[in-house]
């Protein structure tokens, strides 16, 4: 009988032993009342409430019993791990059967399927996980954990509330409980967590609880994690391997919601386009009215200076017409010779 079951056979004759008792003294205090002799009256009022109080106590006997007997009973009877036996599988031969008439065979058969037994690797510790220990403590050889338990609950005790080994999406939080012996404080341990051949969670520390109790290992993804498959747990205490779990994941995992991101919008680049405006060509034709028998002149002035550009700007830029400055002709005024007369001789 392990200390579990103790405990609770425990519980169970407290119980039963409660019962009773509040049955004798509720009898022994109505059978009291119908007595004559005041001595022999309250003699059985008396055995009534006695039996009336002790029922009380034993309630609060299985209450301690209940809450703090079993952490108690480790304290003193350290839990030992079950060791469990892997059974082999042995290839049974089958029989040939020998014919008594030899015939040669035309085809030579050649089966299908041949049965080879596939070797089945020891947990070790990857490299990554490795490189992260920290403690230089040996750890004892004498070091035993139990079969892992896994729940979606603990309570305080690190009792499991709901143990299993199917879980349906969203499967939420996670704990593997075990029972452990012989460990040394400060050794290195580790948990690892695996999804098939794929590393999904890890914890490597140094051992920080006692010698012997309860102990887990948990983990808490974000829901869209927990893929479907079959998943497995392996203690290890330094390098030596200790303890293995599985458990299976059923159902698609929830969807991650989209997270919305912001994108920057490109801003226009102004395009700057000159327009050069040329100098306008001005004509003046000046007319003298007093000077009729005299050439009309016609001058005419050509400005072909460029403006000078400014700088282009992304705003529009209001380019003015250039002011013409007035030309004032300067008209010269040539006149006619007097023509001079030969008197020419006469014979």
């Amino acid at each position: 009988m392990d200390i579990r079951t103790f405990i609770q056979v425990l519980i169970g004759l407290c119980i039963l032993g409660i019962i009773l008792l509040l049955i004798l003294g509720v009898r022994s205090i109505r059978s009291a009342r119908g007595l004559k002799f005041f001595r022999m009256r309250r003699d059985r009022m008396v055995r009534g409430w006695r039996a009336i109080f002790f029922s009380v106590f034993l309630i609060l006997v299985v209450f301690a019993v209940g809450r703090f007997g079993e952490p108690i009973a480790y304290q003193f009877f350290p839990p030992t791990a079950t060791v469990t036996a892997t059974p082999t599988i042995t290839l049974t031969p089958t029989i040939s059967l020998t014919p008594t008439i030899s015939l040669t065979p035309t085809i030579t058969l050649t089966p299908a399927v041949t049965d080879t037994p596939t070797i089945t690797p020891t947990p070790s510790i990857p490299l990554g996980v490795e490189v992260l220990f920290e403690s230089t403590v040996t750890p004892g050889p004498d070091a035993i954990f139990s079969d892992l338990i896994f729940t979606q609950g603990i309570d305080e005790d690190f009792q499991p509330q709901a143990p299993g080994e199917i879980f349906q999406n969203p499967v939420g939080h996670l704990y593997a409980v075990f029972t452990y012996d012989g460990m040394t404080v400060g050794a290195q341990w580790t948990a690892l967590w695996w999804r098939g051949d794929d590393l999904v969670n890890f914890e490597t520390a140094p051992w920080e609880a006692g010698t012997g109790g309860y102990g887990y290992t948990d983990w808490n993804p974000p829901p869209e994690e927990w893929l479907p498959g079959e998943y497995q747990v392996q203690v290890f205490v330094g390098h030596e391997w200790k303890s293995v779990g599985f458990f299976t994941v059923e159902g698609e995992a929830p969807t991650a919601e989209p997270t919305a991101t912001a994108t920057a919008s490109a801003t226009p680049t102004p395009t700057r386009t000159a327009t050069q405006t040329p100098w306008p060509t001005i004509t003046r034709t000046p007319t003298v009215a007093s000077q009729t028998p005299y050439p009309t002149l016609t001058p005419t002035t050509t400005n072909t200076s460029l403006p000078t550009l400014l700088p282009l700007t992304p705003t529009p830029t209001l380019t003015r017409q250039p002011l013409a400055t007035p030309i004032t002709p300067t008209v010269t005024i040539t006149r006619w010779p007097t023509p001079t007369r030969t008197a020419t001789p006469t014979p």
